[in-house]
């Protein structure tokens, strides 16, 4: 499987980004992972916003590969997407996977779901991943970065 066929499946869209959209994208990124740490947020919350921050930067990667992720199952692509676009490993697409089963619960089910530890891993992961990213755009798109 590539992408090439989740485009022919309808899975995805192309997508032309631009050197602005890549650096909102990382912005947004940067934002989140520096909000989720605020005092007095809730456990639910911290990890909502950690895993915005990775999912903002796993857009990134594959906005630069050419591709947005098609309104059904939008997360769950973009998500599957990083094995394809940064050779994530499974076991962090599968931890992200995880988290976003968790987030759907804590955001629109029932409140209180999430531990703190769980808050703290979900940070972890978005910080490894807008690490990974951030090298990945470097090393092979580095014309999408724009420079300071």
């Amino acid at each position: 499987m590539t992408l090439q066929n989740w485009l022919h499946n309808g899975w995805l869209a192309p997508h032309e980004t631009s050197p602005q959209e890549i650096t909102d994208l990382l912005v947004l990124v940067n934002r989140d992972l520096c909000d989720c740490q605020a005092q007095g947020l809730s456990a639910d919350w911290r990890l909502n916003i950690s895993y915005n921050a990775a999912l903002q930067a796993a857009t990134a990667a594959l906005a630069a590969s050419g591709y947005r992720a098609a309104r059904d199952s939008h997360h769950f692509r973009i998500i599957q997407s990083l094995k394809y676009t940064i050779d994530a490993p499974p076991l962090l697409i599968n931890k992200f996977d995880k988290f976003r089963t968790k987030r759907n619960i804590g955001g629109y089910e029932r409140a209180g779901m999430v531990s703190d530890q769980e808050a703290a891993e979900m940070y972890l992961l978005a910080k490894q991943l807008s690490d990974d990213v951030n090298a990945w755009l470097q090393n092979n798109h580095a014309n999408l970065l724009e420079k300071p």
